[in-house]
């Protein structure tokens, strides 16, 4: 039986833990089936001492379960961010971290076999001449240390300019202070305030989506595809079945949810011919593959789509090209102009026009009117009648009409 290690190699199996913990909260030991009871225990105990101060526990007849309870209007920083502080290394990784930065510190540019002999010499630690190499050769690649060329000579020093600069203009840590709250990616901001014990007195966030930090190794990764215009191949994970499938597309554009702050990749699927969306907390893995030569192309035609798109389905339930939605409200003059108002702000380029007294009607195109429901309910109460090219969307508006009349005892 193994040990327990609070520090991780595999970042993808815990982000799926803690997001359950966080989002879900109500699942007992035997609700994770998918793997077994004793990964459950660890993965758990890790959590509770990543996070303790936010950790819940509620006892129910079928067990105990574990959630996160956060409320972000009161927190400097997102304490998901320790879950990224948590990878697990060898006894040789964290002393020659230590001790080729410590070295370096002088500014001087050394050659490997300087260094190795160095780290024999100075701190009686001994490491043969590749080990140095890759590690040197990896922290230029992260940015740690600079690589230079002296003849045939390669030279490495320490890259602490950054650290000189915000060393000297402190006052640059309040924009990371803002950074980490408001940005994605707020963990490098996190990371530059804690580097120079700077304390976040300034911002709060009210509607901060912390659990998404989770994502921000996903959507690096899709971002970079992006930027070098390639296709990407996913794995995907089915939340409700729970299963993995791999899909192929080309990236085009991250969508971000106001209400929810939920990201989706937006794509071009080749093989249906389609566009596409994808949840990022869906993705388990993403590989970058060839570059598409047509990504210019595809980036215009999404964007000459995006009028008809109320969200992130590009294809309703009875396969339409388009369809249309006409809502019929009341709305009583002139105390409820801001009815009105709602209708021309919210309704995405609908039409709004009046056919009555105290009568309006809203009118719409869509890829799948199903995704405008929820903003059609909150007329609920003002809604004379609405007709949907897709019946289904109709039977389903009325249908959950006639739920609530029977709920409500109406």
């Amino acid at each position: 039986m193994s040990d327990f290690h609070e520090l991780i190699k595999s970042f993808p199996k815990t982000r799926d833990y803690v997001r359950d913990f966080f989002v879900y909260g109500f699942k007992t030991r035997n609700d994770f089936k998918e793997k077994s009871p004793r990964t459950y225990d660890n993965e758990r105990r890790r959590l509770e001492s990543w996070l303790a101060p936010y950790v819940r526990k509620d006892y129910a007849p079928g067990g105990s379960s574990i959630s996160l309870a956060i409320d972000s209007s009161l927190l400097d920083t997102n304490p998901l961010f320790r879950v990224w502080k948590t990878k697990s290394f060898t006894d040789n990784d964290i002393v020659l971290h230590f001790l080729i930065l410590d070295l370096l510190q002088d500014g001087r540019p050394r050659t490997l076999e300087e260094i190795t002999d160095s780290l024999l010499t100075q701190y009686e630690a001994l490491f043969d001449i590749q080990t140095v190499r890759r590690k040197c050769n990896a922290y230029e690649k992260e940015g740690l240390l600079v690589k230079t060329k002296s003849g045939k000579t390669v030279l490495f020093s320490l890259d602490n300019s950054l650290a000189r600069w915000l060393g000297s203009n402190r006052q640059v840590l309040d924009a990371c202070s803002f950074f980490q709250m408001a940005g994605h990616f707020g963990i490098i901001g996190n990371e530059l305030s804690q580097q120079f014990d700077h304390e976040n007195r300034s911002f709060r966030v009210k509607h901060s989506f912390f659990v998404h930090t989770l994502e921000d190794e996903i959507l690096l990764e899709l971002l970079n595809a992006m930027n070098q215009h390639k296709a990407v191949r996913m794995d995907l994970r089915s939340s409700r079945h729970g299963t993995v499938s791999t899909a192929e597309c080309v990236p085009l554009q991250i969508f971000i949810s106001t209400k929810s702050g939920r990201r989706f990749l937006c794509g071009y699927l080749r093989r249906s011919r389609r566009f596409s969306c994808f949840r990022l907390d869906a993705l388990k893995h993403v590989a970058l593959l060839e570059t598409a030569e047509d990504y210019g192309p595809l980036l215009d035609k999404l964007t000459q789509n995006r009028p008809s798109l109320w969200g992130v389905s590009f294809q309703g339930g009875g396969g339409r090209r388009l369809e249309s939605l006409s809502m019929t409200l009341q709305v009583i003059e002139p105390g409820e102009g801001y009815i009105v108002d709602r209708l021309k702000r919210e309704g995405r380029g609908g039409s709004v026009t009046k056919v009555g007294e105290h009568v309006y009607r809203y009118e719409t195109h869509a890829f799948d009117c199903n995704e405008m429901l929820p903003w059609v309910r909150t007329f609920t109460g003002r809604i004379l009648s609405l007709e949907c090219s897709s019946k289904l969307v109709e039977q389903r508006f009325y249908r959950d009409l006639e739920t609530m009349y029977r709920i409500y005892d109406i």
